[in-house]
């Protein structure tokens, strides 16, 4: 399989898409943060995610999504983590560092979700996935190593740092979370959580004394969220849904790169050895993940869920109603135990143990 046949693999282009709109959010909330409060700009970036995508289901009638009280928990608590204490973490962490460094290290993101999916959520990995890891976790340490100078320049140096690390901690904690409900309507998650997220922290900012920019700053901050936050979760949530969480971490590591070269183009960021070679070394790591191939016998349990499908080879019920050979759609269907072998990874229909 060459490497176009392997990008449009099923998730693939979501998740790649989906690090292009975050990616470039990171150097124009940099500008933003000149006249909007950390706190504040979180907010406005998930209420523009909320409303964007609130418009876009209106206009395009989306039917109503029914979450089972287990769904409830677990999109309550993801939003809890990516959507209230990820964000205002981030914001922080970028005030005090340089935008293009901000931007690599967002890469902790899928390190988090993918060390959170193999030992908590026990998905699947092998050594390539594993050197991909440690390629991307060595860049992240060079970034966050601070320059020569006296322990005080140090420690002003690993604070922004830790408040972005500690942020892609929490966004890994929602993603694997996230990837519990990934069937659902992906834009009904994204527009929720941004809904949640930005109305519990805009109490938050108010109440610890930030006040509401300048409308220019305010429409700009919200549009950027609805592309950056709504959009690009949206397109996140099918990616969780057709590759699992460790595996659309990975494809996610190219956001900080878009970012970075945004932060040399528009910031005018400096280039730096440093810079290069830990961009190197998650560069290699994100196609150590992209060239994997997973294929064994494997057995499926019997199942029953609804989501939009095609009749492949795991969705193979008969209907009430006509439906057209490759046609999508969705309705409530049943899975008959199966075995098979063929390439996969462990999407919602490969949950199985190794």
């Amino acid at each position: 399989m060459n490497i176009i046949q392997k990008l449009i693999r099923p998730g693939i282009p979501a998740a790649i898409f989906s690090a292009l709109l975050f990616g470039a959010s990171t150097p124009l909330a940099k500008i933003l943060l000149a006249s909007v409060s950390p706190w504040m700009l979180a907010a406005l970036l998930y209420l523009g995610s909320g409303l964007g995508l609130s418009v876009y289901r209106l206009l395009r009638r989306s039917p109503r999504v029914h979450l089972s009280r287990a769904d409830t928990f677990w999109f309550g608590a993801s939003v809890l983590a990516g959507g209230i204490i990820a964000p205002v973490l981030f914001m922080f962490g970028l005030r005090g560092a340089a935008a293009s460094n901000a931007s690599l290290l967002l890469n902790a993101e899928s390190v988090f979700t993918t060390l959170l999916a193999w030992w908590v959520f026990k998905e699947n990995f092998d050594r390539r996935i594993a050197w991909g890891m440690f390629a991307i976790v060595l860049g992240m340490v060079l970034l966050s190593w601070p320059g020569a100078g006296t322990l005080q320049f140090h420690i002003q140096q690993l604070w922004p740092a830790a408040a972005i690390i500690a942020a892609c901690f929490a966004w890994g904690v929602d993603n694997n979370l996230t990837r519990k409900i990934s069937l659902t309507d992906s834009s009904w998650i994204a527009a929720n959580k941004g809904w949640v997220a930005g109305s519990v922290n805009l109490l938050l900012a108010l109440w610890l004394g930030s006040t509401i920019p300048a409308l220019p700053d305010a429409i700009a901050a919200m549009i950027l969220g609805f592309f950056a936050y709504g959009v690009s979760l949206a397109l996140f949530v099918l990616g969780l849904r057709h590759l699992g969480s460790a595996r659309t971490g990975a494809y996610f590591s190219s956001a900080p790169f878009f970012g970075a070269i945004l932060s040399v183009i528009i910031l005018g960021t400096p280039i730096t050895p440093l810079l290069l070679i830990a961009a190197a070394l998650m560069a290699w790591g994100i196609w150590m993940h992209l060239d994997e191939r997973h294929d064994h016998v494997h057995s499926h349990e019997a199942m029953d869920h609804a989501h939009m499908h095609t009749h492949d080879a795991h969705h193979q019920h008969t209907h009430a109603f006509p439906v057209a050979p490759g046609t999508r759609h969705e309705h409530p269907h049943h899975h008959e135990p199966l075995t098979h072998s063929h390439p996969h990874v462990p999407d919602m229909h490969h949950l199985h143990k190794h």
